[in-house]
């Protein structure tokens, strides 16, 4: 079995393992795992995105049995942003690595254990992209397990249709997209493109809106904002001058998105350059949801056929007075009224 760069971190593999309360060595991947799980066989889950990454692992439920709810996960594991676009391709390939790694050390189970994998993360755009990642696998995986490699966006729908690829996924996070497909597979997306190409619907979007708002109101080149304050109180910084330094010490996305709830705070006390900041993020937001539905025809003829719509994101989750998720399916509804809103009961991050 090849190991990748970061080869040490399959190295528990072969450490020490208690049986009966005695500790052994074995050098045999495949003889440890059958002594101490009995030929347990598992699968990973993967969920990244570029606030953070989760991989579940799982024992392999034959397609003859019912799924049990609640789904018997082994182990769960956490770690940061996998999207390559955000963070370099490198970083991404660790962080995906060290994930799988941890979900395994904790079900007590090594790769030899795994039958499946499937990798949902957000920067997967291009068949190019997935067939890198499927050669990264491949080098990381024995040659029986099946390898699967989809944009996050196809995990989210799913996690909210149970399964069933069909509807429409909107994701607003660090980034935002928003997906689709019809009972026949064609598939359709809008945004998704990172924030220089434009997902201003974004927590990105709207904290970079933000920032750009207080040092518009510092020059007198635009009007004054309580943005200003909460930001400032926010970073502990004196003065707009600090935002730059700030920003460009470390301009990654998730940090730049954490800064959303000040905006939400100040809208909701009346601010108004705050408001029209959310007010621009449904909007765009809501036309992503649009230009999909629009694509794949999944509204029928005369725009009110039945459709689910998978909304998931921090984004999206309701805020006291202020609800972006509300806001949006507002929006959208005027238009499509049969479209149905699903908020996951599966997790995704």
């Amino acid at each position: 079995m090849k190991r990748y760069r970061n080869g040490e971190i399959w190295d528990f593999e072969h450490e020490k393992i208690a049986v009966g309360g005695a500790f052994i060595r074995e050098n045999s991947i495949f003889n440890v795992n059958k002594m101490n799980h009995s030929g347990r066989k598992v699968i990973l889950g993967i969920d990244g995105g570029t606030t953070s990454t989760v991989c579940v692992c799982m024992p392999l439920i034959p397609f003859t049995q019912p799924l049990p709810d609640p789904l018997p996960v082994l182990a769960r594991a956490v770690a940061g942003c996998s999207n390559h676009n955000s963070v370099g391709e490198s970083a991404a390939r660790d962080t995906l690595e060290q994930v799988m790694a941890d979900a395994l050390i904790k079900s007590a189970s090594t790769r030899s254990a795994v039958q499946a994998v499937c990798l949902s993360v957000a920067g997967v755009d291009h068949p190019t992209d997935q067939d890198r990642i499927l050669n990264w696998l491949r080098e990381i995986f024995p040659s029986h397990v099946r390898l699967f490699v989809q944009n996050d966006a196809v995990a989210a729908l799913a996690s909210g249709t149970m399964g069933k690829l069909h509807g429409c996924v909107l994701i607003a996070s660090t980034g935002t997209i928003a997906y689709g497909f019809t009972e026949d597979g064609r598939e359709a997306r809008a945004a998704g493109a990172g924030p220089i190409l434009g997902d201003w619907g974004s927590g990105y979007g709207i904290a970079a809106q933000a920032l750009t708002a207080v040092i518009r109101a510092h020059d007198g080149r635009g009007p004054q904002t309580s943005l200003t304050l909460g930001i400032l109180h926010k970073l502990n910084l004196s003065s707009p001058d600090e935002l730059i330094g700030w920003t460009y010490a470390d301009p990654s996305w998730a940090r730049i998105a954490a800064l959303v709830p000040v905006v939400v705070s100040s809208a909701e006390a009346g601010d108004l350059v705050a408001n029209k900041i959310l007010h621009d993020a449904v909007q765009e937001l809501s036309s992503s949801v649009k230009a999909v539905v629009q694509r794949l025809d999944l509204c029928g003829e005369d725009g009110k056929d039945y459709f689910p719509l998978v909304m998931v994101g921090g984004v999206l989750e309701a805020n006291k007075r202020w609800d972006i998720g509300n806001e949006v399916m507002n929006c959208i509804s005027k238009d499509f009224p049969g479209v149905r809103p699903i908020r996951p009961k599966v997790e995704h991050i």
